[in-house]
């Protein structure tokens, strides 16, 4: 089984210098302000979209036939390519937090959530604190090419969240809409990431263009496993299952059900949802609805799909640890449990 240990193995010092370099960076002179962005930036998780960036500007930027655990033992990228990765990691980062806001959502990766452990308003001003000073890194580093790559991702988040939002309300989620979503919240941000690795080893304009869609395929991947994943009663993920029912998001397990339902039915189905955040008998329905319908298996041949297609996208590239290190990618996405 695939694990993200094995893959960050061919960059495990450039990670280690990468973390120094966001502790370095990313800091703030106020007491509180300081106290907050440490919390924030202690639970960050498994780091994919700067393990993305740095095996892409690794893979492209690579000379020496060499094996992972040699390419381990040196950094293989130059700060260009950690301010490219921290770009987008602070962007993630701020943006689960404006997110727990938005849930109310009172923990992150078993910790207390910044607005559970110092109140919305703390919380929104830190997330926007976040976004101002990596901006400012990037400006003050003279990286305008890196700064301005990315700058259309922050829109292309909110524009998503918005529109995840609105067809929540209006319960009116179709394929074509979860998909919209699904990259401008996810797939996006995962595009920028592997293209900014192209970018910051001056790879080429066909490279960038084909490394942002190698990202945003697996982004879309990884986003459409959290949905099924969100199906399973007894996850890792650190949610209770079905929490997206309860939010009234309509996902593609459930999709791929009612689009194999009459009128009569996706009417009743949707009569059900609409009661999900007060009735746990509804969730429970709607979970033997997408179980009997084959809902998760139905949406995991749509996942393997875009798999298929990073892996594609890939095979242009000569073998190496760091491309070795990308495929493994794709299997560690299709097999995680959390």
């Amino acid at each position: 089984m695939a694990t993200i240990d094995a893959i960050r193995l061919p960059i495990k010092a450039d990670l280690e210098a990468f973390e120094s370099f966001v502790t370095d960076n990313v800091t703030a002179e106020g007491e509180l302000m300081n106290e907050m962005l440490t919390h924030a930036l202690t639970s960050r998780g498994k780091g994919v979209r700067p393990i993305l960036t740095m095996l892409t500007a690794s893979m492209l930027n690579a000379k020496d036939a060499i094996t992972a655990e040699e390419a381990s033992k040196e950094r293989h990228s130059s700060k260009r390519t950690y301010l490219a990765a921290m770009l987008v990691e602070m962007i993630h980062t701020a943006s689960l937090i404006h997110d727990d806001v938005l849930d109310s959502a009172d923990e992150r990766r078993g910790r207390p959530s910044v607005n559970a452990k110092w109140q919305s308003n703390m919380a929104v001003i830190l997330g926007d604190y976040i976004l101002a000073r990596t901006i400012s890194l990037g400006m003050a580093s003279a990286q305008y090419d890196i700064v301005a790559y990315i700058g259309t991702a922050m829109g292309t988040l909110c524009e998503g969240e918005v529109l995840q939002n609105q067809h929540a309300r209006l319960l009116d989620t179709t394929r074509d809409d979860y998909f919209a979503i699904i990259y401008q919240k996810t797939a996006s941000l995962l595009g920028v990431s592997a293209a900014l690795g192209a970018l910051s080893v001056g790879a080429s304009r066909e490279d960038v263009d084909r490394m942002r869609k190698f990202g945003e395929a697996i982004g879309i991947a990884f986003q459409i496993q959290d949905d099924i994943l969100d199906y399973n009663r007894h996850n890792n993920t650190g949610k209770p299952a079905n929490n997206d029912l309860r939010e009234h998001k309509i996902t593609l397990p459930l999709i791929e059900v009612m689009e194999r339902k009459t009128e009569e039915e996706r009417k009743e189905i949707l009569e059900l949802i609409k009661r999900c955040d007060k009735d746990e008998s509804a969730v429970d329905a709607l979970q033997q609805i997408v179980d009997e319908g084959d809902g998760k298996a139905l949406a995991a041949q749509t996942m393997q799909a875009y798999l298929q297609r990073a892996l594609h996208l890939l095979a242009k590239y000569p073998d190496s640890p760091y491309r070795a290190s990308l495929m493994e990618l794709c299997a560690y996405i299709a097999e995680r449990d959390r």
